[in-house]
């Protein structure tokens, strides 16, 4: 067994911020799309105008917005990433942890499951009935601001979205717009930057809210045709579809370069490093869209849009949608929110090794994985019998291709849950059974 290199790592000016007259990043490197810090036409900073600074008491609409220019930058550099090899544009393309198995039960009516007619899918009357159920988010902090958007999890006004979003959230304003154009204040119940999942609620929230419908991710395969529904560059209830291009795409970014660059961080920093096993879509998602919804033919919330990978500017190509885009998966969301709102944090599943990108040997075919360099005493892996020097190749049959792949896997699960490891070891291969453990 052998160690083969992991992906390349794309790292950001130290201290740099966004700025609309610097050259872009270069090919390969992540860009910011979701709820990334938003500038107005034309790339210039927001400034501290009464238009986006309501009233006490009051809630007040920002002012009109002028014509966005084809040129204009408006997406700025929040973080770095590495798709297995390949550059990441994200606002954050962030990991989903795993959590507890409660399940938002909501007091609302969920928007109705659409049944479309032979093979075509009524996508008109898809987004009809979903679009109540996503909503835009605007965050002000001082001359700073963000936009993004979210979905409605319950009657009480809960909204999921990125934790990146609303991550400046906690010493300015939230507003929430509906899909009615009404305008509300919000406050943040929870958030998980190990999952870029984040929970707001509304503070006065009307009386008919219409929660999302989930779907079964489960049941999702390659090829199936979706809708993203979101916030794109300010333009609020945009649609656009596309097909899933792929499940269990591991996507790895860090926190620690998201703070730097954020223009809430203020010079923080952490050394949070989150992966994802995303949903790969080719639906087009822009920067705004972060938090939105990624439906099913039949209008259920199958993901929550989080990021995309972009050329970068240098390429002679706009920042944007490529037809790459990610998005964490509806049954992590759920569980995630869950515990959000129930007690205003999240749990870790952890697996208790430290892994690198490797290669197996089986019956004397070579097999790509995890390879296995140390295990933590008393962990899950160790109390199910993983040795230094296995290779984990698949985690419930899905395909592990390498540190990342498993790192992600492990945080789409929850604390408790048994999976099942293929293991390659003296060139042969085997199944382990592991139970995993909180953080």
């Amino acid at each position: 067994m052998s160690e083969r290199p992991g992906p390349p790592s794309f790292e950001p000016p130290a201290g740099s911020s966004p700025s609309s007259d610097r050259p872009g990043p270069l090919p390969g490197t992540q860009q910011a799309p979701y709820g990334a810090p938003q500038q107005p036409p034309y790339g210039q900073p927001w400034s501290s105008s009464p238009a986006w600074q309501p009233a006490p008491g009051q809630v007040t609409a920002p002012g009109p917005r002028k014509p966005r220019s084809g040129s204009g930058r408006l997406v700025a550099l929040v973080l770095i990433a590495a798709l297995l090899g390949g550059g990441v544009g994200s606002a954050a393309t962030m990991a989903v942890s795993g959590s507890q198995s409660k399940v938002i039960t909501g007091g609302g009516t969920t928007t109705p499951v659409v049944q479309g007619s032979g093979n075509a899918v009524d996508w008109t009357t898809v987004a009809k009935s979903v679009e109540p159920a996503v909503v835009s988010i605007t965050v002000s902090s001082g001359s700073s601001g963000a936009e993004g958007s979210g979905v409605i999890l319950d009657a009480q006004g809960h909204i999921a979205t990125n934790n990146h979003v609303v991550s400046g959230g906690q010493n300015g304003q939230i507003q929430v717009t509906l899909n009615n154009n009404t305008i509300h204040k919000a406050t943040i119940v929870g958030t998980d930057p190990g999952t870029d999942l984040a929970v707001i609620k509304l503070t006065d929230p009307p009386s008919d809210l219409t929660p999302i419908a989930f779907g079964d991710v489960t049941k999702v395969a390659v090829g199936d045709p979706v809708m993203a529904i979101g916030n794109p560059l300010g333009l609020s209830g945009s649609v656009t579809t596309g097909i899933v291009s792929a499940l269990h795409r591991p996507v790895r970014s860090s926190a620690n370069e998201q703070q730097q660059q954020s223009p809430f961080s203020q010079g923080q920093s952490t050394d949070t490093t989150v992966v994802t096993d995303a949903i790969q879509t080719s639906a087009a998602i822009n920067p705004g869209n972060s938090g939105g919804a990624l439906i099913n033919a039949s209008g259920q919330l199958i993901g929550l849009t989080s990021s995309i990978a972009t050329l970068g500017s240098s390429s002679g190509s706009q920042s944007g949608n490529i037809g790459i885009g990610f998005a964490i998966r509806a049954d992590q969301v759920r569980s995630v929110t869950s515990e959000l709102i129930s007690k205003g944090s999240a749990t870790t599943p952890l697996l208790g090794v430290s892994t690198t990108d490797g290669v197996g040997n089986v019956n004397g075919q070579q097999v790509v994985g995890a390879q296995v360099k140390s295990v933590t005493s008393g962990s899950a892996a160790d109390k199910g019998g993983i040795r230094t020097g296995d290779v984990i190749t698949a985690m419930d049959g899905v395909p592990i291709t390498g540190s990342v792949s498993l790192a992600a896997r492990v945080r789409s699960q929850q604390v408790g849950d048994v999976v099942t490891l293929d293991v390659s070891r003296n060139g042969g291969s085997q199944q382990v059974k592991v139970t995993l453990a909180s953080k």
